[in-house]
Formats: structure tokens, sequence, C-alpha cells
């Protein structure tokens, strides 16, 4: 029986046998399910855009039985809140409950991007650097979900 992790954002600790090539240990995948019972794949980064990914072809489909346990699992790509104040080298904090969004890298390390109010604009949005810093996976794990409400320009 396959063990196969559920749909998400992972980080390889091992290769996947027989495509080690492509998914070799310490990269950042996603794991999918295609629609109507079309089985699991695994796919790698395509391009980032907003410090965000978006994936796309080709797919693997996951058949290993197995490998599905060496995956580390992520949280999900997003907007958080940091659950205690950041000192940065050379001065500089990021204070507690502050709004970050969360993106990765290809090897699957979490980078937290600060959100900015810009005073020099009349919009009320909030704004994210495309430069952000890379955080351990002991804060990737602690950071708060901070449910944004998506809407799509027509």
């Amino acid at each position: 029986m396959l063990d196969l992790p559920e749909a998400g954002l992972y980080r390889t600790t091992q290769p996947l046998p027989d495509n080690e090539s492509n998914f070799p240990a310490g990269v950042l995948v996603y794991v999918g399910e295609k629609p109507n019972d079309g089985g699991r794949f695994v796919v790698r980064p395509g391009q980032n855009r907003n410090n965000r990914w978006y994936w796309g072809e080709p797919t693997t489909p996951l058949r290993s039985p197995t490998w599905g346990r060496t995956l580390k699992k992520l949280p999900v790509e997003g907007f958080y809140t940091l659950p205690e104040t950041l000192t940065m080298e050379g001065g500089g904090k990021w204070l507690e409950n502050a709004v970050v969004q969360l993106g990765y890298n290809g090897e699957g390390r979490g980078i937290i991007f600060v959100a900015e109010r810009h005073e020099s604009t009349d919009e009320n949005v909030l704004q994210f650097s495309n430069r952000g810093m890379m955080i351990e996976d002991d804060l990737l794990d602690r950071l708060r979900w901070a449910p944004i409400l998506p809407v799509r320009d027509n």
C-alpha cells in the first residue's frame, strides 16, 4: 500500500527513488492530486511572482510507497504575524505581531517579507518587498496565520 502525503508544500529530505536528478534532497516541492482520482503527483516550483511560487508542468506521478514519509511538511505560503520581535544585525526590528508574507526559496527554506505602509501614497494598502529575511524552521513553525481576504481583479 502506498503511504502518500496529503496535498501541500514540502521540503525533500531524501531524493525521490528513480528520479533523483529531478527531485534531490533539500528542494521545495508541491504534492498535488489530479482531479477525478487521477492520482497524486509531485512538482518543483515553476515561477515566482509577488513572493509566491506558481506550479506547472511537468508533474511526476507519485508512486514511491514510502518517500512521502521523508518529506518535511511546510506551512502554506501567505500572510502571518510574528510570534516575537525580531532584532536585525546592524539595528532595526520587526515587532511582535507584525504582518509578514511567508514565501520559500528553491530549497524549501522559509523567507518572510514584512508589511509596509507607504505614507507617500493615498492608497490604503500594505506593500511587501521582494527582498525578505530567511528564517529557521523553529520560527517558521511558530508563525501565526493571518487570514487576509483575497480579492480577484476583474
